[in-house]
């Protein structure tokens, strides 16, 4: 099975779009060894990461929206309850409208608390729905990829985002160069001149990039060869947008080795001295 990513565009804009225009398309970029990309398998504790990271991220999201609605609902409210209610830090001002008591609606006042108490109950709920996912995928993560937990940086959602983009067949990925490039993390030539300036790959996966970057600047402020790593490039005469670009080249060569060690420790069977059931027998 190959993976078509896209169609071509200009044919699609002078013949217009289709199910059989693109599927010809698709079979002629197939026949012409224009793509060749293997796909993901969706089989095992990858898609398990996946599904789950779409549950989390959704309740983050709405997570977001329930504490901005209700900080709107405290700009728009009346003097005395904003004069009570803005020197509280987030988690105070939870605590305080989620604790305040039913009341019958006979007044603005009544229907504002109301909703300032359903928004910050809802904002709990999420919070705990959120952790429970937390605790699912570091169980998962824990299990499938040790190697790439054991790096410095990696907590358990970076640690699933790479799941997520090498799957549970990251033998198709050719090359740790290729991983960069899925990852939206190797350079690419931006000049025309002899200034041989580079920039980093715009396309690939988002959530990747994103994932690099929050281990980047966790190993730039807390882990010692990192540090002096900038230090050392910031003496040469690099910008911190540059040595970040450079760092995230580097973390992305280290989890592809990761990946290939974990998956090819899945791969081997196990020997029979450390089967249960041969020391049984």
């Amino acid at each position: 099975m190959v993976e078509v990513n896209h169609c071509d565009r200009r044919k699609r804009r002078h013949l217009g779009k289709s199910a059989p225009l693109d599927a010809e398309t698709a079979a002629r970029s197939v026949l012409a060894g224009i793509s060749t990309a293997i796909p993901k398998s969706a089989d095992g504790s990858a898609d398990m990461v996946r599904q789950i990271k779409i549950a989390r991220d959704t309740a983050v999201k709405a997570q977001s929206a329930a504490m901005i609605t209700l900080k709107t609902l405290m700009v728009n409210a009346p003097a005395e309850w904003r004069e009570v209610l803005e020197p509280l830090t987030e988690r105070q001002l939870i605590a305080r409208c989620a604790a305040r008591l039913p009341t019958a609606l006979q007044s603005p006042s009544d229907s504002l608390q109301h909703a300032l108490r359903a928004l910050a109950r809802r904002w709990l709920a999420l919070t705990t729905e959120v952790e429970r996912h937390d605790v699912a995928l570091e169980a998962i993560t824990q299990a499938a990829v040790p190697t790439r937990k054991e790096a410095f940086g990696i907590a358990a959602d970076s640690a699933a985002e790479m799941m997520i983009i090498g799957g549970d067949n990251p033998a198709r990925l050719k090359s740790e160069a290729a991983f960069a490039k899925l990852c939206g993390a190797c350079p690419v030539p931006a000049s025309t001149g002899l200034t041989n300036r580079h920039r980093l790959f715009r396309g690939g996966h988002r959530q990747a990039n994103a994932a690099l970057y929050r281990i980047v600047t966790v190993r730039m402020r807390w882990h010692q060869p990192t540090i002096d790593d900038v230090t050392r490039r910031t003496a040469e005469g690099l910008s911190k947008k540059d040595i970040i670009r450079w760092l995230k080249r580097f973390v992305a060569r280290e989890i592809y080795r990761a990946i290939m060690k974990d998956h090819a420790a899945r791969q081997t069977p196990p020997s029979p001295a450390s089967c249960p059931s041969a020391a049984i027998s």
